[in-house]
């Protein structure tokens, strides 16, 4: 009788970077809790976890950190005051955060790269099959691409990289995959992986995206991988190694994400990801929306 690969459960979530991009908002405060209109980012990237059923999170921190831990744990003086006047709609908020999973934190010490990053998270994942979440990434609720993502690794055994197409003389700036059909028209079967290549040099125009689900046998080679760009340990490297050689740890597969994508890393982008959340809200979008065309129409009459 074959047995049924396990379920997966765990997410890890690297959030140990300074957030430099930001300076100086985020010289005390972290990056991650940043707020998108009225939630800090991370929080979007725990419930994405939680939608696709992954009800156990690990967060690798650093120092400066300590936030992040505070926001996902419960505040008993703040709700006793919001209980006391009444306010219940702002309780359920307030306590939202705390009760989204199983949370737990690891601190990375040594800045050594995302690769490294994950690595850290070996001891409680163990030998199970495992999301990362990249806090950068938010992936709009509508568009369950870490579901999807799930999925098939449950089916089709091996890791699982989300990709999404971009204008070739952008792939410089992410990892690049080189891919070959499947049957599925969203999904790709990887055969290689280059971190930051060249446009002349890109095997393709599919970039990875910050969600992984992990065959574990990734940890084994992230112990030996040797720091590659910019003197860090890239996961790109150990995924390469895994793609090349399905025997090591199952094939690679890359699902094709052609929803909606927010880059919280970026301050452009940061702004943009707020601006549409917001016109998306029932409680804020109509007025917002509003003063937006007001807004853009006066600086198009302006001088």
């Amino acid at each position: 009788m074959t047995q049924s690969p396990p379920r997966i459960t765990k997410a890890v979530i690297p959030a140990a970077g300074l957030g430099t991009r930001f300076l100086p908002a985020t010289k005390a405060t972290p990056k991650e809790m940043l707020p998108v209109v009225d939630k800090p980012a991370i929080q979007y990237v725990v419930e994405e976890a939680v939608a696709a059923g992954l009800s156990d999170v690990l967060m690798i921190t650093g120092r400066n950190k300590r936030p992040l831990e505070d926001h996902f744990d419960r505040n008993y003086e703040l709700e006793e005051a919001l209980s006391r006047k009444g306010d219940e709609a702002r309780l359920a908020k307030v306590r939202e955060s705390s009760d989204l999973a199983a949370m737990h934190y690891v601190r990375q010490g040594d800045p050594r790269g995302l690769g490294h990053a994950v690595l850290c998270a070996a001891p409680h994942v163990g030998e199970q099959p495992f999301a990362v979440l990249l806090g950068d990434d938010l992936i709009d609720a509508r568009d369950p691409l870490l579901s999807r993502m799930v999925e098939i690794q449950e089916s089709e055994g091996g890791s699982v990289i989300a990709l999404m197409e971009v204008d070739p003389s952008q792939i410089h700036l992410y990892g690049c995959a080189a891919v070959e059909p499947t049957g599925h028209g969203d999904v790709v079967r990887i055969t290689g992986l280059v971190e930051k290549p060249d446009p002349a040099d890109a095997p393709s125009n599919l970039a990875i995206i910050g969600r992984y689900v992990l065959d574990p046998a990734v940890f084994a080679i992230l112990r030996q991988t040797e720091p590659g760009r910019g003197g860090e340990i890239q996961l790109t490297d150990a995924l390469q190694q895994l793609a090349a050689d399905e025997k090591v740890g199952g094939p690679v597969h890359g699902v094709v994400f052609k929803g909606r994508r927010y880059d919280t890393g970026d301050r452009g982008d940061y702004l943009r990801a707020i601006v549409r959340l917001a016109c998306e809200r029932e409680d804020l979008g109509p007025d917002f929306k509003a003063w937006l065309r007001s807004y853009v129409t006066e600086e198009m009459q302006a001088p």
